[in-house]
């Protein structure tokens, strides 16, 4: 459990690098047997790619490095619980592990929605550990998302209090 928290702190580091690039605050790490460590965070804004989430990102790096697709030993560390895309790839790549912080109840698809990565009709099942640094995941992402929300509302409100208005423009006319 250590280990999986500092892991999951370096994963909340690509987190924080990807909202500090205006992407949505998720972070991964994968870990291979070896000890080696691939990190990566979302990406789909900048990269113009909705399939550039942290966790397929994180397994590209680690599938290049040891060529090959199957990544069965490794472990994947993941700030917050990974969508079916992600779930599809981890099931596809037979990684052996996977460690989440945040679950996500509108798109989750490891236990909030589906239980992709467990599902005994699929040819490979993941071990999964849930909630390693919860409090710190959720966090990141509410005020990440608070502070887009306020920025919006100044964005809206500037434009609002830009436009004249429609009486003196009516006036002007006349």
């Amino acid at each position: 459990m250590v280990d999986d928290q500092l892991y999951m702190r370096k994963a909340l580091l690509q987190a924080e690098r990807a909202a500090s690039e205006g992407e949505v605050p998720v972070g991964a790490l994968m870990v291979l047997a070896d000890g080696r460590e691939f990190m990566a965070h979302n990406r789909p804004i900048s990269s113009h790619d909705p399939s550039s989430h942290a966790e397929i990102e994180a397994i590209r790096a680690a599938c290049k490095a040891v060529e090959n697709y199957r990544l069965a030993d490794a472990t994947l560390y993941i700030t917050l619980e990974p969508c079916c895309m992600c779930a599809g790839a981890i099931t596809h790549a037979r990684i052996g592990r996977v460690v989440y912080g945040a679950s996500d109840p509108k798109s989750g698809a490891v236990e909030s929605l589906y239980q992709l990565l467990s599902d005994k009709r699929l040819n490979h099942q993941v071990n999964i550990t849930t909630g390693v640094l919860e409090d710190e995941c959720r966090a990141q992402l509410k005020q990440f998302f608070k502070h887009r929300r306020e920025a919006r509302k100044i964005a809206r409100t500037a434009v609002h209090h830009s436009r004249p208005d429609r009486e003196s423009t009516i006036a002007e006319c006349e």
